[in-house]
């Protein structure tokens, strides 16, 4: 959870407890009624928590989806680019051998015609 949800979240049920405490010591009604007006409240928020925390779950995983599918399209991107210097560098290789053989015919032959 980010800090902001988190903060959000202990703001709330501060403001529970203490809307709950003063309603229990300036309460004008029967204790009963208290009790049942501070269940509401405390359902009341519950629910509240339980709507915050789905939107937040749901907000990270649709930004986990997004930040995996990136990270994916990256490495592909990446892995391709490698495959294609790889190509590179064995066709700049595989020219290089053949002008070495080239040469090594060249200076096989110079030092059978010299005997």
């Amino acid at each position: 959870m980010s800090n902001q949800t988190g903060n959000t979240l202990l703001a709330l049920l501060t403001g529970a407890a203490i809307g709950a405490g003063i309603g229990i010591l300036y309460a004008p009604d029967r204790g009963d009624k208290t009790r049942k007006k501070i269940r509401k409240n405390a359902k009341s928020a519950q629910r509240e928590l339980e709507k915050q925390l789905k939107s937040t779950t749901t907000k990270l995983s649709s930004q986990a989806e997004k930040t995996r599918a990136n990270f994916e399209n990256k490495l592909e991107d990446t892995l391709s680019t490698m495959s294609y210097k790889a190509d590179d560098i064995l066709v700049a290789l595989e020219a290089k051998l053949e002008d070495l053989r080239e040469q090594n015919s060249k200076l096989q032959k110079a030092a059978t015609s010299k005997k």
